[in-house]
């Protein structure tokens, strides 16, 4: 593990494929008629060309991969649609889960780039399913809005909003998103702020390498802004 561009952390280099810890706050690609700078462009100064191979949203942190070459893009978007890369994030999300639920909601385009759980007969819905396990209730606090929950989130699919929309339509959105539930930030009891974006965080990433075949499992330490939530949540 090291630095990339900037202060980025690389998890995986070689020939074939570049995986990093991506940062809160960050666009993957270019996008519509503005001028920020995307991660892959920043990325691309100081590795060379590099092909997205999936995505994570602007407030979700952590494991992230770029093909290096051709070949190597056109495996893994072979073995990402059809499924076979495990997923596995944290979140921290409001009320109290069950300890283990499928969802399954289909998802459906909505307005302004969200999206939203399919209605029965739309034909805009496609299929999703997320595994959510409950990792940690904490005490309801005041300050906090009342009760949050750590989860385990296990997507089974790889919709766009996949996991914020499902756990939104569960009851249990995350403790913080402007989106799908409450707009935030999420300010301590001494009103230090906490959360100021989606405490969503893929955590580690399972998959073949797509030149040799070989398991390569990609891990990425849950950011500072959700460890100091949940010790403030821990300590009250």
């Amino acid at each position: 593990m090291s630095a990339g561009a900037g202060d980025l952390r690389v998890l995986h280099e070689d020939a074939a494929l570049l995986a990093v810890d991506k940062p809160a706050g960050r666009i993957v690609i270019p996008g519509r008629g503005g001028d920020e700078r995307s991660l892959r462009e920043e990325l691309e100064a100081a590795h060379g060309r590099l092909w997205v191979v999936h995505r994570l949203d602007r407030g979700t942190t952590g494991v992230l991969v770029f093909a290096r070459s051709a070949e190597a893009h056109r495996t893994l978007n072979l073995a990402f649609d059809r499924g076979e890369p495990r997923k596995r994030y944290l979140a921290l999300v409001r009320g109290t889960p069950p300890e283990e639920a499928r969802l399954d909601a289909a998802i459906a385009p909505a307005r302004r780039g969200r999206m939203r759980p399919a209605r029965p007969g739309d034909a805009r819905g496609k299929a999703a399913a997320t595994v959510i396990r409950r990792l940690e209730v904490f005490p309801p606090r005041a300050w906090a809005g009342g009760v949050l929950a750590l989860v385990e989130a296990l997507p089974e699919t790889g919709r766009t909003h996949q996991i914020r929309v499902h756990l939104m339509h569960a009851g249990h959105p995350l403790a913080v998103d402007p989106d799908y539930g409450d707009e935030g930030p999420l300010l301590g009891p001494d009103a230090r702020l906490l959360l100021a974006r989606t405490p969503l965080h893929a955590a580690r990433l399972e998959l073949r390498h797509p030149a040799t075949g070989a398991p390569l499992v990609l891990d990425a330490p849950l950011p500072d802004d959700m460890a100091g939530a949940i010790e403030a949540l821990r300590a009250g």
